[in-house]
């Protein structure tokens, strides 16, 4: 398939995305398990913001297209049916995590399980990986065939559970009943499926029915012409956000936020904790709709540049006045929220947590034990063991009000007003600012430029950041900073990798997070004040 590499990335992210499902549901059959069922159902809204990505970027790659590149029209149609089936995919994965919540029959688990079919599945996403990157149809003539093989295994197992029901008056009318239904309750999701369609022509995106009712009456009770609502971007999480558009300079006034219920309530109530506990650094809440499982939340919009682009963009004196800034702005916010509360680091729970998503993306970082002429070298389950047991006996003497996900992008700059505020705060709470210091500076690194002023920038903006925090943990006599800043520098650095398809990026990156684990681990854990790391050399 010859597809722009954009449209690639977002399709190999959502083979992963899918194979990662997957995974989890062969492991729900064969052990049943509340907490792994709620983690497959909180991913539903990744796989369709995927898929809807991938769906902008092959109608602006049409659009943009001139006469001489005619053939390429039928791979991007392919990548927007591909990427339309692996979210319907996806679908039926959390459709079949609700049908085995809470089920008992052990003995259907191991049959259906017995089959294969999930297998071969699994087999088919690897099969589709592959077949995206060549031209010819050897490898989807592979996919079809094993379709085949899958609708023969099916109906085996079928013909055994009719068999079952041999003690039952009529099973085959029950059975027919069965089936109609569920054709009919597919024919109710198509026709909502064209509800959200007709909806996404006014408002840019598909919604669901509950999710426009909100929006609705959020616009209504700010007196909002919906003509003035434009789609601005999607998160990880299934949150949507979108602009109200308005007379400003800067064409719009507010920020609408709609999605799941239980993530904009932490949002909304980590706002209103930052408003008591440092007031004026985030955004005021205009308005606060629930319904069902949803909520949308209206936002003020804050005018200024988010840090990133003040890096990528803005000159040397602005980037200086944007650091000087937010480094008095942290040390303000560390100072005022300051507690007793001794909390554990957890920055190597953190990273064990998410490996499987970097390897589902980074396979060859699955490090094993090896070899460098008579030296052994641990594997990453090694380090990562060692880190863990070692940074339990590490924790941060202190606790202050921390961001929780201190990215570049939500951090906003106004040069006019040289006030820095912070926004997407729903995984603010008390915790090591270390996690805050360490996000930040990786973010910095990974950014997808190459041009050395810029990396230059970027190595400056990372020192002056560590400098900024190790001024404030010797000003508060916290003679452990730099280890447990390393266990999240190490941390970072791995998981970040999880959003980077450069391999040659994501290799550095996943090097550099070892070699901090190896010489955190190699220092004398009774001289743990003592521990240096050469910043500048690592974010060069």
């Amino acid at each position: 398939m010859r597809l722009p590499q954009p449209i690639r990335d977002n399709l190999q992210f959502m083979l992963a995305e899918t194979s990662s499902q997957l995974s989890n549901l062969i492991t729900l059959f064969d052990e049943p398990s509340a907490d792994l069922t709620q983690r497959i159902l909180d991913r539903r809204g990744y796989a369709y913001n995927l898929k809807m990505r991938i769906h902008d970027a092959c109608v602006n790659a049409v659009r943009n297209m001139d006469t001489s590149q005619r053939l390429e029209t039928h791979s991007l149609r392919a990548a927007e049916s591909i990427a339309t089936q692996l979210e319907r995919l996806t679908g039926l994965v959390q459709d079949c995590a609700r049908q085995l919540d809470g089920c008992k029959r052990r003995g259907i688990l191991k049959s259906l399980s017995a089959t294969g079919l999930l297998d071969d599945v699994h087999k088919g996403i690897e099969l589709i990986r592959t077949g995206i990157e060549e031209e010819g149809t050897k490898t989807a003539m592979k996919v079809s065939d094993l379709a085949v093989a899958m609708s023969s295994k099916h109906e085996s197992f079928f013909e055994g559970q009719s068999r079952d029901l041999q003690s039952i008056d009529h099973p085959d009318r029950v059975l027919t009943a069965f089936f109609v239904a569920t054709q009919l309750n597919e024919m109710s999701v198509v026709l909502r499926d064209v509800s959200e369609s007709m909806v996404g022509a006014r408002l840019g995106r598909p919604l669901q029915r509950d999710r426009f009712r909100l929006l609705e009456t959020a616009f209504e009770d700010l007196g909002i012409d919906q003509s003035n609502v434009a789609k601005v971007a999607e998160t990880n999480s299934g949150t949507n956000i979108s602009r109200i558009g308005g007379e400003h300079e800067d064409g719009f006034t507010a920020i609408v936020k709609d999605g799941e219920k239980r993530k904009l309530k932490e949002e909304r109530k980590s706002v209103k904790n930052w408003h008591e506990i440092f007031p004026g650094i985030a955004p005021q809440i205009l308005a606060y709709r629930k319904r069902g499982d949803n909520a949308a939340l209206t936002i003020e919009h804050l005018p200024g540049l988010t840090f990133d682009r003040v890096l990528m963009s803005s000159s040397d004196d602005q980037l200086k006045s944007a650091q000087q800034q937010l480094s008095k702005t942290l040390r303000a916010v560390w100072r005022e929220t300051k507690s007793d509360k001794q909390l554990p680091p957890n920055h190597m729970s953190q990273l064990r947590k998410r490996l499987s998503s970097v390897l589902e993306i980074h396979p060859e970082f699955a490090r094993g034990k090896g070899r460098i002429g008579r030296t052994r070298t641990r594997s990453l389950d090694d380090l990562m063991a060692m880190a863990e047991e070692r940074e339990a006996k590490t924790p941060a003497p202190f606790s202050v009000y921390i961001h929780g996900d201190f990215n570049l992008d939500n951090i906003i700059v106004d040069p006019a007003e040289e006030y820095v505020n912070f926004i997407d705060l729903h995984r603010s709470c008390y915790a090591d600012y270390t996690q805050d210091v360490s996000v930040f500076m990786v973010s910095n690194y990974r950014l997808q430029v190459l041009d050395q002023r810029t990396r230059h920038r970027i190595t400056d903006v990372a020192e002056n950041m560590h400098a900024t925090a190790r001024k404030f943990a010797k000003q508060q006599g916290d003679p452990t900073f730099e280890t447990r800043l390393a266990y999240g520098l190490a941390r970072s650095f791995i998981t970040s990798t999880r959003f980077i398809l450069d391999r040659e990026l994501a290799k550095s990156m996943y090097l550099r997070g070892c070699y901090i684990l190896e010489r955190v681990i190699a220092h004398p854990a009774t001289s743990a004040s003592q521990f240096r790391l050469p910043i500048r050399e690592l974010f060069s």
